[in-house]
């Protein structure tokens, strides 16, 4: 493969715009083609962003031969049915967090991914960036010691976000928001969780609107994580040493990291290097997977991605939150049984 790499656009929202956006500002990728449900919405957005094709539905983009690569931006709930439909057309994709619903249906789509060898990767943008390594390369450094707690909050006021507060399209906190304190604390600490407590309120139609959860380590670590969509706040990420603490700016894109003595005395700042909108990486992570003939990035591979979904099942589990869909295909399960 030579030249750019084209790139088709399922969805035409914000975050879609935002990777328009970014694709029209990279050497080696190139906004090719989008696709909506809605013709009129497609070519609108073609033309606000240079998009030489817009198709009409989702199936029409993933048979053009000329697109290489898929980036999926509809809502949590169509993201199954919409990278399949991808794979299944030989097509790599890259899906935006939440990878799925659920488990079970990321469990089906990387086995699809492997079996057809086709690229799937999970849009977690934070786990792709630069100041990751950075982070994680002051840590190992001992400058704070050794890290025991990590303490990390994403609040925003958007509750009337349709997706957000519909259960048809697999709306709450935890998969929209809770995502990112979540991968934080996995990216740093890892999976060697021995128990879990959490808990959240709920929106009036049965949603989670606030969580609070506590991932307690084997080796005695301890990570307090926490999200909300109907209050401003948070959107920092703090590790706490035996010899000092580091206060992360911005978890969904780290802006700084500040290395602290135990007085509260700053010791040293690292600031994020110049940057298109920091979704650039995830897709330079694709091409090179793609060049590679591999399945999954490095940065998140499929078995991470897997984890966070299972985890994710086990807090909606606790809440005794279920979308409606989930319950439509228990009971065909059950009858097939």
């Amino acid at each position: 493969m030579f030249g750019k790499m084209n790139v088709g656009i399922i969805g035409t929202g914000n975050i879609a715009s935002t990777m328009a956006g970014t694709l029209n500002r990279m050497k080696n990728a190139k906004l090719y083609a989008v696709a909506s449900r809605d013709k009129v919405r497609a070519d609108v957005f073609a033309g606000k962003h240079g998009c030489k094709k817009a198709y009409g539905s989702y199936e029409e983009l993933a048979l053009d031969k000329k697109v290489d690569l898929i980036y999926i931006a509809t809502p949590n709930s169509e993201h199954y049915a919409n990278a399949k439909m991808c794979l299944e057309h030989g097509k790599p994709v890259l899906c935006e967090k939440s990878f799925t619903a659920n488990a079970c249906q990321a469990e089906e789509l990387i086995r699809l991914s492997e079996e057809k060898g086709v690229l799937l990767a999970e849009a977690m943008w934070t786990r792709y960036l630069p100041m990751l390594t950075t982070l994680k390369e002051v840590i190992e450094s001992g400058v704070i010691g050794e890290p025991r707690t990590i303490e990390a909050s994403l609040g925003a006021a958007i509750e009337n976000v349709e997706r957000l507060k519909n259960p048809a399209l697999a709306g709450g906190a935890l998969l929209d928001i809770g995502v990112y304190p979540l991968n934080f604390a996995l990216m740093l600490f890892g999976h060697g969780i021995s128990k879990i407590h959490s808990n959240c309120t709920y929106s009036e139609v049965g949603l989670d609107e606030q969580n609070s959860i506590t991932l307690q380590y084997a080796d005695g670590k301890v990570a307090h994580i926490a999200s909300s969509m109907v209050s401003w706040g948070g959107n920092k990420g703090v590790v706490y040493g035996t010899k000092g603490f580091i206060i992360v700016e911005d978890i969904h894109n780290c802006e700084t990291i500040e290395v602290y003595e135990p007085s509260g005395k700053k010791a040293a700042q690292y600031k994020r290097p110049k940057q298109i909108t920091g979704y650039e990486y995830e897709v330079e992570a694709c091409i090179k997977a793609i060049m590679d003939n591999r399945t999954e990035c490095v940065q998140m591979p499929h078995g991470e991605t897997l984890r966070v979904m299972k985890l994710m099942d086990s807090f909606r589990n606790e809440w005794g939150i279920v979308y409606p869909f989930e319950k439509t295909e228990a009971a065909e399960q059950k009858e097939e049984n």
